[in-house]
């Protein structure tokens, strides 16, 4: 690191985030000056949380799992680590919602947040590190440095993963809209999937909720990266973005349900039109058949007019009957 060697032993933690790890942003205030520096992949930023704290990156650098393979399949975790007093580390799942393929994708997003420095990674197209940046552009409460910039990421994220859960909740709606159209053979597959979506989305969501209390470092409020109501706030949020989420995944099961009981239906209403359409035709078949006996002694066995007299009568049987099932709504 550059300026590590410029200040030496004496620069601290400061050093760590001040380098050449990747591209950086000053956020100021009134009260405070901030280096905020972005690194580009979760490697690069467990090389240096390593620097100031071992111990913590050998409990969390290899948490969730990684294929050796070409695809990787990797679930983050979402944990808070206070390395001492005046650092703390971050890492959470973030999510994201593409609307081409209708599929939820999770990443990545770390802080270790110092007394005057930041220094974050994300991995995935959340987004969260830009929607920070914008986010302090703006006006923002007159907090120090590195608890404004921690508190932006942190709003960002839940309000990504607030998208997300506006994203889902229309493709549930268009979703609902395919059920009750009979010109769509299956919609199993398109509520299914997105039922997988939700859970994926629950899955990340859920360890942010019961991890964010940590931000608030027990028994001293002061240390607290996060201001005790706003986190109280933003865990409301969370689970309220739960709730609606659970609230989705309940109506593509009754969607399931509905079809079911509409193929169910149709099914019965199928086996009814073959079952009248049956007893017509068993009607004639029966007729021809006692008239097929051909015994000696048989009523009109000798009559002139005895062939035309039994198709009449099968033809008007037929009719009897279909108007029958007709009128019960078999046909």
């Amino acid at each position: 690191m550059t300026h590590a060697e410029e200040d030496g032993a004496a620069a601290g933690v400061k050093a760590l985030f001040v380098g050449t790890h990747g591209p950086a942003a000053d956020v100021e205030d009134d009260a405070h000056r901030t280096r905020w520096e972005h690194v580009a992949d979760r490697e690069g930023f467990f090389a240096a949380v390593a620097d100031v704290a071992p111990a913590v990156h050998e409990r969390l650098a290899g948490a969730g799992e990684r294929d050796v393979g070409h695809d990787r399949t990797y679930r983050p975790v979402a944990a808070v680590r206070w390395v001492d007093d005046d650092r703390v580390l971050v890492l959470t799942p973030t999510v994201w919602f593409t609307e081409d393929d209708r599929q939820v994708h999770t990443g990545e997003l770390g802080l270790l947040v110092g007394p005057d420095a930041v220094l974050t990674f994300e991995e995935g197209g959340a987004g969260v590190h830009d929607a920070a940046l914008e986010r302090l552009a703006g006006p923002g409460a007159k907090v120090p440095g590195p608890r404004r910039v921690t508190l932006a990421v942190i709003l960002s994220l839940v309000g990504v993963a607030s998208r997300v859960e506006v994203a889902l909740g229309d493709a549930v709606a268009d979703t609902e809209r395919l059920v009750f159209d009979r010109r769509v053979r299956d919609p199993v597959e398109q509520v299914y999937g997105l039922k997988r979506e939700i859970t994926e989305a629950r899955r990340a969501l859920l360890p942010v909720s019961a991890e964010l209390p940590e931000l608030v470092e027990p028994g001293d409020e002061r240390h607290g990266l996060v201001d005790r109501r706003a986190l109280e706030r933003l865990v409301a949020t969370v689970e309220r973005i739960d709730r609606h989420l659970d609230a989705h995944d309940d109506l593509l099961s009754d969607m399931l349900q509905v079809h079911l009981a509409q193929v169910s239906v149709r099914q019965n209403e199928d086996m009814r039109k073959i079952s009248a359409w049956a007893a017509i035709l068993v009607y004639p078949t029966v007729v021809a058949g006692v008239y097929g006996m051909n015994f000696t002694h048989m009523p009109e066995l000798h009559w002139l007019l005895g062939y035309p007299f039994a198709l009449v009568l099968m033809a008007v049987g037929c009719v009897v009957l279909y108007r029958v099932f007709r009128r019960v709504g078999w046909l």
